[in-house]
């Protein structure tokens, strides 16, 4: 089983996160895709991070009539803020039969040499790289850990949809349904 791991805030989920995860679980070499939650990824700012149960419920709504996209919340229990290597060091202790890769965009992999261990990581793990608009990695082109894909782009952010409902915007198709009636149910991101 070939596991890939989608790490995110979540802040919230939205479309463009679905859209990635579906295409690499449906068009990749790979069987199913996690959607891990992080509770504070270390090169971004803690403050305006909703509550970590809250975005996990909502990843795990937006995926519940998926076959092979399921959410975890594996570095809950990991030391904050959470490494992609420790994690994948502790999912192999887990589950040493899967095999893990890891999906990230080319924005992330253009600043990747700045992950703790990074070098560890190439050695040991696939990753599955989704287009970014504007973002070029010819640098990782020919690496053999590196699979550059041809995910759709859709450019949606978190940051975008957090603004649209501070702004009383709808966000309608960008959110899944039962996203924003939790949203909207927990007055989230309003103020």
């Amino acid at each position: 089983m070939k596991t890939g791991l989608f790490f995110g805030s979540f802040n919230p989920v939205h479309l463009g996160h679905l859209v990635i995860a579906n295409y690499m679980a449906n068009y990749t070499p790979l069987d199913e895709v996690w959607l891990v939650v992080s509770p504070h990824n270390p090169l971004k700012n803690k403050k305006g991070l909703s509550n970590m149960y809250d975005r996990l419920e909502m990843a795990r709504l937006a995926t519940e009539n998926s076959v092979n996209l399921k959410v975890s919340n594996i570095e809950f229990s990991l030391p904050q803020p959470s490494y992609t290597i420790d994690t994948l060091t502790h999912l192999h202790e887990k589950y040493p039969e899967r095999e893990f890769a890891i999906i990230m965009g080319a924005d992330n992999l253009s600043s990747f040499k700045k992950w703790k261990n990074y070098e560890v990581i190439l050695k040991n793990y696939e990753i599955y790289v989704y287009p970014r608009p504007g973002v070029e990695v010819e640098e990782w082109k020919n690496h053999p850990s590196v699979i550059m894909t041809e995910t759709p782009q859709m450019d949606i952010s978190s940051t975008f949809i957090r603004k649209a409902i501070q702004q009383k915007k709808n966000v309608q198709y960008l959110v899944p349904d039962q996203v924003i009636a939790f949203m909207d149910g927990k007055n989230m991101y309003r103020l």
